[in-house]
């Protein structure tokens, strides 16, 4: 599956965090050097480039601590004039001014989480340590502010009356249900017990991220010889060397970690030896001791989490979590992940079987005599293609530049379905100078969004592929998009062309699917703009897009050969679309079980954690039926990032949830004629303009006409007539 979208919000509620606009209500006199923010700090005012486009060039390291320090006074002061103002609770004076308050804390806030993510080093990581707990606490003195309750409380209580437009109105309630969640509803005593479950719970997140990305780096394999790399290409080799060398390891060679169990090498390298090395590396990370194992970052923060939940009423953590999602509940998810495990691991071991014919005809000839492991998989999943369907994988990249993919690719697409259009700009200051930048521009010519494009992988740069939002639209404080997207596509050496992997190409283009939600957002409050939605519908647009990377009419105009300019021949094309099924019991049981593995952390109770972790993921799997040793799950508990420290605690299963969604709305698409203009605005007017300022479900259904079925995803997985 892919890497999960990487939102900057506040948890649970807009704080505003979108530069510009000034705040409705003003803050109480306070010394100017408490509550005033140094003139040459950047974030002292809002971007004057395009769009509230952030200033790179002058941003420091240092700028961001009194930023972040000043930024929580003056938004505390600002809601302490909402909360004590003598005029009776309106829902201007009192919501609409919560949505416009907090514009120095959103500035500083958003891009340095975004910066964190892309581009981290030791001080920012050192001030994320810090402010993490402090932002909790930041949070909860917002939200266990009595008196701004009271404010909200009487507002929810008359909602009928109000008469409200209809997104004013899901905009009181969603704030309503915030704060309730938040503790509002707490003893004094309790709410002082929830503040310190919270920062340390916001610490131990950010520990767990930093550790992850740490220990990859730590776990890297160094390989001695040239021949111990045989079946990498010589790019791929000469980048293993410079990346030995930059680590002052001259003369050996570093393969680095991807965020993922498996590892892309895994599918080109001949040496049985160094796939084993390269997996086992992959499979300790976290859990072989050292500065950076995080087992019991797991135990504390699942227990707190835990406690958390029962402290506020809910059995356990994922019921919390799950409440705001469209599956509202545990048993939802538990039923979707449980009817799905048998059929997935039949498909898996069938692929397994195919898999252990080829291996064993290698007997005597070059390896073989060995049972399929997770070390082999990949690699013998393409000599299976390449028998059965006569196609190799390799054969596919000299088709996918990576300028082609996004400029013929992925933009033609977008421009093809909604009639936007880009131009690059180079006068825009970036963070890394492999980052570009694009003005995007509607159908009538006016500017809608500018878009960042961050591919490359960096050793500071978090793995897996997401997007962000640098400014999130608002009509109410005058916002445009400013919207970004991160792969970690490995750079080649100087002078080679960057060629991409299928799984690389399905990924831009399903990033880019978060990006076009983002810009096509047309609301006013910025607590509903983009794709702040629940975590299990944000990912439904993303996928959808993904379609248009194989759709006959794109791939004919961005698969050409890198050096012939020579079209993918169409013969390729078909053994693509016949052998893309194959691997499918693969993936959905890796995710599966990733999924599953969320869940039973999160369902627990805090007398229920477990003191082996590994033992405790050994049981969970077994138990769900996931065990296929060959078949590691995507992600094991010791580097889970998405589940412990990314926001998708108890939410990971939102891919497959989300895919229902898509996979219905891809049969919508071929119904009504494909990568037509009319098909793109139906589905930007009804859904992907609307953000979070409607129920989610309710936008489908205003979308697609229905409900959504499963039979789509049934059948686009493999999984009809698996379950025996």
């Amino acid at each position: 599956m892919k890497q999960p979208l990487r939102l900057i919000v506040a948890a649970s509620i807009a704080l505003a965090y979108a530069a510009t606009a000034i705040p409705a209500v003003a803050a109480p006199a306070a010394p100017a050097s408490i509550n005033v923010l140094d003139a040459s700090n950047p974030f002292a005012r809002a971007s004057t480039l395009p769009f509230h486009y952030p200033v790179f060039d002058k941003i420091k390291d240092e700028h961001f601590k009194p930023a972040f320090e000043v930024g929580m006074r003056v938004h505390l002061l600002e809601v302490e004039a909402i909360a004590n103002n003598r005029n009776a609770p309106t829902f201007d004076n009192t919501i609409v001014a919560m949505e416009r308050a907090g514009q120095l804390l959103a500035r500083v806030a958003t891009t340095f989480s975004n910066l964190q993510g892309a581009n981290t080093n030791d001080n920012l990581d050192a001030i994320d340590r810090e402010m993490s707990p402090k932002l909790a606490a930041h949070q909860d003195a917002i939200f266990m502010n009595d008196k701004l309750w009271k404010r909200v409380k009487t507002l929810y209580d008359k909602r009928d009356a109000l008469r409200l437009d209809a997104e004013s109105k899901h905009l009181l309630e969603r704030y309503h249900r915030d704060f309730v969640r938040a503790g509002a509803k707490l003893s004094a005593a309790n709410k002082e017990k929830l503040k310190a479950y919270n920062g340390e719970i916001a610490s131990l997140q950010s520990t767990f991220a930093q550790n992850v990305l740490k220990e990859a780096n730590a776990s890297a394999l160094v390989v001695d010889t040239r021949a111990e790399l045989a079946g990498l290409s010589d790019a791929e080799i000469d980048s293993a060397a410079a990346e030995a060398k930059k680590r002052g390891l001259d003369g050996k060679f570093v393969l680095v970690l991807g965020n993922t169990t498996g590892q892309a090498p895994l599918s080109s390298l001949t040496n049985r030896g160094t796939r084993e090395r390269l997996m086992a590396a992959s499979l300790a990370r976290g859990s072989h001791g050292g500065d950076f194992d995080s087992r019991e970052l797991v135990q504390r923060l699942t227990k707190l989490r835990a406690e958390k939940a029962t402290l506020l009423g809910y059995p356990n953590f994922a019921a919390y979590s799950l409440e705001v999602e469209t599956a509202k509940n545990p048993e939802a998810v538990n039923k979707l992940l449980g009817e799905l495990a048998l059929p997935a691991v039949n498909n898996a071991k069938r692929e397994a079987a195919e898999i252990q014919k080829v291996i064993d005809a290698e007997v005597g000839k070059s390896e073989g005599g060995f049972q399929v492991g997770p070390q082999d998989w990949a690699f013998y999943t393409d000599k299976v293609r390449q028998q059965k369907y006569a196609f190799d994988e390799s054969q596919l990249k000299p088709y996918f530049e990576l300028n082609n993919v996004v400029l013929n690719g992925v933009f033609f697409a977008a421009n093809k379905e909604f009639g936007i259009s880009f131009k690059e700009r180079k006068d825009l200051p970036v963070y890394d100078p492999d980052v570009r930048v694009f003005d995007v521009f509607d159908a009538d010519g006016k500017q809608l969004a500018i878009f960042i494009m961050d591919y490359y992988a960096r050793p500071n740069k978090q793995g897996g592929a997401w997007m962000n939002e640098y400014v999130t639209q608002s009509t109410l404080l005058g916002n445009h998009p400013v919207v970004a997207n991160h792969l970690n596509i490995p750079k080649p050496p100087a002078g080679q062309p960057t060629l991409l992997t299928y799984d690389e190409v399905r990924t831009a283009f399903h990033e880019f699917g978060h990006a076009l939600h983002g810009m096509f957002s047309s609301v006013k409050y910025p607590t509903f703009g983009g794709a702040n939605t629940p975590r299990d519908f944000v990912e439904y647009p993303s996928q959808v897009n993904e379609m248009w990377a194989t759709w006959p009419e794109v791939l004919a105009n961005y698969a050409k050969h890198y050096q012939t300019g020579a079209a993918m021949p169409q013969e390729l094309l078909d053994k693509v679309q016949a052998s893309k099924k194959f691997n499918m019991g693969y993936i959905t049981t890796e995710y599966l079980a990733a999924s599953l593995l969320d869940q039973r952390w999160h369902q627990l109770t805090p007398k229920q954690i477990p003191t082996d972790v590994l033992g405790f993921e050994a049981a969970a799997l077994k138990d769900a039926g996931v065990d296929f040793a060959p078949v590691p799950p995507r992600y094991r508990t010791t580097y889970f990032s998405h589940s412990f420290s990314l926001g998708y605690s108890a939410g990971y299963y939102a891919y497959l949830w989300s895919e229902k969604l898509d996979a219905d709305t891809v049969e919508w698409f071929k119904e009504n004629g494909g990568l037509l203009r009319k098909n793109g605005d139906h589905f930007r007017q009804t859904l992907l303009s609307r953000g979070g300022s409607a129920d989610a479900m309710d936008l489908f259904r205003n979308f697609r006409g229905r409900d959504a079925q499963i039979q789509p995803l049934l059948e686009r997985r493999g999984l009809t007539g698996n379950t025996q």
